[in-house]
């Protein structure tokens, strides 16, 4: 049996992440080929086969990871992450139920969790949290209070769109999107309310224009610094690389001039 160290070693192997990362684009594809009637119909054991063995590649890789980290496993929310995605795989039931059966697509996820560029992607989106919750609580005021203004002036004419608060604020989240919004929504309002559009374009002004962009915003900020950290965490590893170099390096000529230095008479 592999010692902690060996076992860590080989995971660590370029070709090991890579054979991991392979095997978690393969399952996918298997678990696409799964909706197709037809193609179940002519190779479904094989396919079926195929996809458990995928499930236990995971199954071991998870294994060798806990032997080789221990309690430090359960200290990386990457790991957690991993555990979490083969473990619903591995519920009684994820063969028959069809939403447990449709969450084994989830083991695409675990890219993320392989591939050191998308890392830095989620950990970005995941510091910029913070302040997008500020956003999206200024958002959700916007949208309440152009919910309740848009209720109150167009309801009697166009109840399907806005005869409470629940429509308004959906045909409000539809015209944020810009999705149909003007020959859809606003001009049929205006052929009614000549003057809607005072209404409805400085609300796209605000909410799509301005707080949407404060997202985006947001969120490069944040991958920007996730990836300066990190580029400043390699420079100080290869600073302290070099340094202990150099202190070897010293170390030895030191010990070579010392041989060379004559005995006292």
């Amino acid at each position: 049996m592999l010692s902690r160290e060996q076992t860590a070693a080989f995971l660590d192997k370029p070709i090991v992440r890579n054979g991991i990362l392979g095997v978690i684009v393969f399952n996918a594809l298997l678990l696409g080929l799964e909706t197709s009637r037809s193609l179940m119909e002519v190779a479904g054991p094989l396919i079926k086969l195929l996809d458990t063995l995928c499930l236990s590649i995971f199954v071991l890789e998870l294994a060798l990871k806990l032997h080789a980290q221990r309690g430090q496993f359960w200290r990386s929310g990457w790991n957690i992450f991993d555990f979490l995605i083969v473990g619903i795989s591995l519920m009684p039931g994820a063969q028959s139920f069809s939403v447990l059966r449709a969450l084994r697509i989830l083991r695409l996820l675990r890219v993320v969790s392989v591939s050191p560029n998308l890392r830095r992607v989620v950990e970005g989106f995941i510091k910029a949290l913070p302040g997008m919750g500020s956003v999206f609580l200024l958002m959700g005021m916007l949208f309440y209070i152009g919910a309740v203004m848009a209720t109150t002036l167009f309801r009697n004419s166009f109840p399907e769109w806005f005869g409470d608060l629940g429509n308004s604020a959906y045909s409000l989240f539809q015209i944020m999107t810009l999705e149909s919004w003007s020959m859809g929504i606003v001009r049929p309002v205006m052929e009614v309310y000549p003057y809607a559009w005072a209404f409805f374009v400085p609300f796209i002004m605000v909410t799509t224009f301005a707080v949407v962009n404060l997202l985006v915003g947001l969120i490069v900020n944040s991958m920007q610094d996730a990836h300066a950290a990190e580029s400043n965490q390699a420079t100080e590893d290869y600073r302290d690389e070099v340094l202990k170099r150099l202190a070897a390096i010293e170390e030895r000529l030191n010990a070579q001039a010392n041989d060379k230095t004559p005995p006292a008479q």
